[in-house]
């Protein structure tokens, strides 16, 4: 993150948790505004995003700059006591730029032009691109600078454009060139020996456009490094921009969590303020531990400390097949969950619902129902507890955690590639299924990224790492050698950094460390399938593996191929899991294991459905259940929310939130 003298999201807030989301009023009469600045004051909301989407409003033509209609806003919100996160809106390219400037435009990998008339149209690569974006923000910084209601500056949005066209590929080169300096270490890299592939000259490289069978894999793989690094490239041109004129202004980016486009853990070293959009599933029995997830893993990029959730739903969404409204209640515990696991700052897209465009089906804090509505008053309700735990909770940490999940965006990449031995396999899904079953366990735990210090963990867990760099593998010894306990998937640690297959199919490193002699095969299952295992089923994968000598903790699977062969395999303080077991059974595991490492849950006897989270001293319990049920909390304390003194216990009704202080 950086460094700790810049500005943070403490400066936007000033002991505050803000509330808000992004405003759109270009969209509106102006009459509308001063409704809305009414039903925002009703509402507690303090912070809105202005100008996400606003170039042709701001630029109708090239060069023109019509600032008047965003004077008059920013002025409102000031007189208001409403701050301002306000955007570069250089997501969304005018039309007129796409029409002259056609190198402006991204191409697909089939060479097809992408068109204006959506967003996020632009190739990050073009140098026409770049000089206009560089031109718009300095005349907003320039112009906006001393304005009072300025809290932070909110760059682009959703950084998330591949582009495979003619810039791109200049631009690829030029990367590949500072990466590996010559063509022979390129080659080698890439493996080009393989099927004639070997590049004599820089100009025969190209971006892995549409190919006949399979695309080289560490070409894809650099690709999408490639295109993480000149995203942020832009990204970085404008925070420059900005911060030169406000350098007391913090600045950020939304991220969307699990987007493969950008590798966070870099990202977020060069953002003031790590924020988040998030759009859990209200029809997923789970959505709640995927919020959970996403906000582990924002606030862990931003090294522990509190985050912004820049975006969510305040009812339903418009891009799913089909798009469910958020329960009574549901937004409520989420918007508080998320506090609860570090945000200083619940927003939401957007404020009012759009009448016309693609997302007027997507819901806004002023739906479509309107003040009387009843996302409205949830809205309202949820405001107001903010405004109660802001007297508490800015700018606290979530108390001491003593479990890591290690993430890796280069592992993910490589995992995807065409030739791989399951199409099951799917990186994303298997971080959440680990992730889960601590979730179920009452274990809140940190993402940390393979190289990061482990030192401060009792346990770290790795669900796959298909790719691993040598300080990785030294990083996890070292680790297990100075007393921490290691749980690792499988595909762990196959491949190094160019995807070049380790030596014995795994590190011999790892094998050592776990305790496996040889491993002879994978085994991959369909859709459905399963093993039997001693105890309980592994799913989507198995591994034909044979255990060192001396290595007598074992759980071996039942029948099959790979009868009595051990599917777990303990050595030490180092486990590793051949295949994905079923939901209670990798719970089950990952508890017994925390248990004897020494990090118990947040608190014990919880109902299944509830989460109980520690911030700043506090006691965060959330029923994630449509049934109310009794949590016992030892000792005497009193909800923050209601003033109510709590005794021993707790009623949660459905969706219901308790935060608890111990009383003096």
């Amino acid at each position: 993150m950086a460094a700790t003298d810049t500005p943070s999201l403490a400066d936007a807030a000033r002991g505050r948790l803000l509330f808000g989301g992004d405003y759109n009023p270009e969209q509106w009469p102006e009459e509308t505004w001063h409704e809305d600045v009414r039903l925002m004051k009703d509402a507690g909301v303090n912070s809105v995003t202005l100008g996400v989407f606003a170039w042709a409003k701001l630029e109708p033509r090239p060069g023109a700059r019509e600032f008047g209609w965003l004077d008059r806003l920013m002025d409102l919100m000031h007189a208001h006591g409403i701050g301002v996160v306000l955007a570069t809106p250089t997501a969304s390219p005018p039309p007129w730029m796409g029409r002259l400037h056609p190198d402006t435009l991204p191409r697909d990998e089939d060479g097809r032009t992408e068109w204006w008339g959506s967003r996020q149209h632009f190739s990050h690569s073009s140098a026409t691109y770049r000089r206009y974006a560089a031109a718009i923000a300095e005349d907003l910084a320039a112009r906006y600078a001393g304005h009072p209601a300025l809290t932070m500056w909110h760059i682009n949005n959703e950084y998330c454009t591949y582009d495979w066209g003619d810039e791109s590929a200049g631009a690829f080169r030029r990367w590949l060139q500072d990466k590996y300096g010559a063509l022979d270490a390129l080659n080698e890299a890439w493996g080009t020996a393989f099927w004639s592939q070997g590049y004599g000259d820089w100009h025969e490289i190209l971006p892995p456009r549409r190919a006949h069978y399979m695309k080289n894999p560490t070409q894809v793989l650099d690709f999408k490094r490639f295109t993480s690094d000149m995203l942020l490239e832009c990204y970085l041109a404008e925070r420059d921009i900005v911060a030169r004129y406000t350098p007391h202004i913090p600045v950020t980016t939304n991220f969307m969590p699990f987007w493969q486009g950008q590798d966070a853990w870099t990202w977020a070293e060069q953002e003031d303020v790590v924020s988040v959009d998030s759009y859990p599933d209200p029809h997923d029995p789970f959505g709640g531990q995927y919020g959970a997830l996403v906000h582990d893993m924002t606030r862990s990029q931003a090294r522990g400390g509190p985050w912004m959730l820049m975006e969510q739903a305040a009812g339903s969404v418009n891009w799913r097949g089909v798009n469910r409204p958020r329960p009574a209640g549901l937004n409520r515990l989420w918007s508080l969950q998320a506090v609860a696991r570090g945000a200083d700052a619940v927003c939401y897209f957007q404020w009012r619902q759009s009448r016309q465009g693609s997302e007027k089906f997507h819901s806004g804090m002023v739906s479509h129902a309107g003040e009387h509505g009843r996302t409205f008053q949830e809205v309202k309700r949820i405001g107001a507890e903010l405004a109660l735990l802001g007297e508490k909770v800015p700018g606290t940490k979530v108390d001491a955690l003593e479990v890591a999940v290690l993430l890796d965006w280069n592992a993910w990449w490589a995992s995807q590639q065409d030739g791989r031995l399951s199409c099951e396999v799917d990186y994303p899904q298997i971080v959440r299924a680990w992730h889960r079953a601590l979730w179920e366990a009452h274990t809140t735990a940190d993402f940390a990224h393979p190289e990061h210090d482990l030192s401060a963990y009792k346990m770290v867990v790795v669900p796959q790492l298909y790719v691993m760099t040598d300080a990785a593998i030294d990083n996890l010894t070292s680790y297990v050698e100075n007393g921490g306990t290691l749980v690792a998937g499988f595909q762990t640690g196959i491949a190094d950094e160019d995807d070049r297959v380790r030596p014995g199919g795994m590190d011999a490193r790892l094998r050592e460390l776990f305790g496996i002699r040889v491993l002879h095969e994978w085994w991959p299952l369909d859709a459905g399938e399963t093993v039997d295992i001693e105890g309980f089923h592994g799913t989507l994968w198995s591994e034909e593996i044979e255990a060192a000598d001396g290595i007598t903790e074992t759980t071996p699977y039942k029948g099959g191929e790979l009868d009595g062969l051990p599917a777990v395999l303990r050595n030490g303080r180092a486990w590793y899991v051949s295949t994905l077991p079923e939901p209670h059974a990798l719970r089950t595991l990952l508890a017994g294991i925390a248990a004897d490492a020494g990090a118990g849950p947040t608190l014990t006897g919880l109902p299944a459905r509830v989460e109980a989270v520690r911030r700043g001293g506090l006691l965060f319990l959330l029923n994630h259940g449509r049934d109310a049920v009794t949590v016992p909390v030892p000792g005497r304390h009193r909800d923050l929310l209601t003033g109510a003194d709590v005794t021993d216990g707790v009623q949660l009704g459905r969706y219901g939130v308790a935060v608890l202080e111990a009383a003096p």
